[in-house]
């Protein structure tokens, strides 16, 4: 029990807590801090504070300092604000002393305090500026412990309790708002920097056409998009266009190229990291998901996503959390998310390098880009929009195209697709003089070339059948001085990261089970 009569007692108390507020900026250690210095002066056997949360109308209880029982009344207990001790303080602006809890109970919240050995208690509110952030409690295991306290005494320290809890509240929406803008900034200057293969989506085949009234369809919609398609078709400009058409539209599309990320990192590339949770973690970091929230995340070639990553990446598509690395906080989002792949995801699935429940949340609506090949109308347009995108920016007077050079273009097969046309017009453009540009023929043979080597065997394929080879030398065995990564030259971990890539299990396959 604690009575002081003398000020200068008061003045000292208030005063170590007010050092305590000043020095300490981590909340749970300056509660810990403030309840010490309490012990010197009343007596209680347990403390805690509850702070309202306003998304479930619920007071959250996080007890400090001196503790007793060990569930009942542990971290994260909410409380209702109609039948709690806590509740009618918050509500009241009042505090409020129970003497005896064995002879009477108050609140159904009584009788859970008094399972765990709670007899006497007060609480008190703590208000910031006219606003109530929670309240302050004493408990203590003996009757009339809090009959005769100081009260005025005790809103003073809930008043200095309050304040540091509105000021840390304050700094982190500061810090988060910094990093926040910081990554905005970053990401900005990487777009700017970034060349498109084209503005908009360019062509009026019927396929094309087919693709548009499917954007226009899911865009208003916050539903999941797997945009399918070769490599060079511009699933990217879907993603954004499906992004411009939608409520989102005034909030980031953040883009993530997911071989581009070492396997090590891929984590907190998504989600962010604290600081100090790994060697080089020198500041905290603000993730991709977090950084797109009420936006939209590209996730693209996301069939080279690592198995590991994938069952966390189905953590945010079905609870709409995650947890910075090093971090405890849970943090949500609302987030919507387009993929984009140039791979079969469905064999990769019967395959077991994808997994099947993340691949049947991805594909609520697929969209698939038809190659351009099967565009054959709208080589010409696109021809011509790539032609005077570089008469602007190499300073040509060029002005048309050759008729017999572009038929030429509508009859070949395009296996690089409109990356390998958009490429072919700029060589061109740098080659020709006059206002006519000319495809010179070498260009295209030289694609050809290239194209039926690429029909012969990819280099990924070359490189997984001798993988393959070695693994099956070394049974499976990756490390060591016999395993796999020794006579490849290459590290362990860059090992493994290259199995996911290829599509090759980390374990020997089952007999007679198909990894071609």
């Amino acid at each position: 029990m604690f009575n002081p009569t003398k000020s200068q007692d008061k003045y000292q108390v208030l005063l170590q807590i007010n050092n305590a507020i000043i020095s300490e900026l981590n909340l749970h250690k300056l509660f810990t801090r403030i309840a010490s210095v309490l012990e010197d002066t009343i007596s209680f056997d347990f403390s805690a504070i509850t702070l309202f949360n306003p998304s479930n109308n619920h007071l959250e209880m996080q007890p400090f300092g001196s503790t007793i029982g060990s569930h009942g009344i542990g971290p994260g207990v909410l409380l209702e604000l109609n039948n709690s001790h806590a509740g009618w303080v918050f509500k009241k602006k009042k505090t409020l002393i129970a003497n005896d809890l064995s002879r009477y109970k108050r609140f159904p919240f009584d009788e859970l305090m008094y399972s765990e050995g709670i007899i006497s208690y007060v609480v008190t509110p703590l208000i910031s500026i006219d606003k109530v952030l929670g309240t302050l409690s004493l408990g203590s295991m003996n009757p009339n412990m809090f009959r005769n306290i100081d009260i005025e005494f005790l809103s003073l320290v809930a008043k200095q309790v309050a304040l540091a809890i509105d000021n840390a509240s304050c700094l982190k929406e500061i810090e988060d708002l910094k990093d926040q803008l910081e990554m905005e900034n970053y990401y900005l200057q990487e777009e700017i920097k970034t060349q498109h293969n084209f503005e908009e989506i360019v062509g009026e085949s019927a396929v094309l056409r087919d693709v548009f009234k499917q954007i226009e369809l899911v865009a208003n919609t916050d539903s999941t998009v797997l945009i399918r398609g070769e490599t060079g078709t511009g699933k990217e400009l879907v993603a954004r266009a499906i992004h411009n058409l939608s409520d989102r539209k005034d909030r980031p599309l953040i883009k993530v190229n997911c071989p581009s990320i070492p396997e090590g990192l891929l984590e907190s590339e998504l989600f962010g990291h604290e600081k100090g949770a790994f060697t080089t973690a020198y500041n905290r970091r603000i993730g991709k998901f977090e950084l797109a929230d009420s936006g939209t995340i590209f996730l693209d070639e996301l069939g080279d996503l690592p198995l590991e990553a994938q069952s966390k990446l189905l953590r945010i598509l079905q609870e709409k959390e995650f947890e910075r690395v090093g971090g405890e906080q849970v943090i949500k989002v609302d987030v919507r998310i387009i993929a984009a792949t140039n791979r079969n995801l469905k064999e990769l699935v019967e395959k077991k390098f994808f997994r099947s429940d993340l691949y049947y949340r991805l594909n609520v609506f697929p969209i698939t880009m038809p190659p351009l090949r099967e565009r054959d109308d709208d080589i010409p347009l696109l021809a011509s929009y790539f032609a005077q995108k570089y008469v602007k920016k190499l300073g040509k007077t060029i002005d048309s195209i050759n008729e017999r050079d572009l038929e030429r273009l509508v009859g070949y097969s395009w296996p690089g697709n409109i990356r390998e046309l958009e490429n072919i017009i700029e060589r061109s453009m740098i080659l020709s003089d006059g206002k006519v540009l000319n495809i010179p023929g070498s260009l295209l043979s030289e694609t050809n070339q290239i194209s039926n080597f690429v029909e012969v065997q990819k280099m990924d394929e070359y490189m997984k059948d001798y993988i393959l080879k070695v693994l099956k030398h070394t049974s499976w065995r990756i490390n060591g001085d016999f395993g796999a990564a020794k006579i490849l030259g290459m590290n362990p971990n860059t090992l493994r990261s290259r199995l996911d890539k290829l599509g090759i299990p980390r374990v020997p396959p089952p007999k007679n089970y198909d990894i071609s």
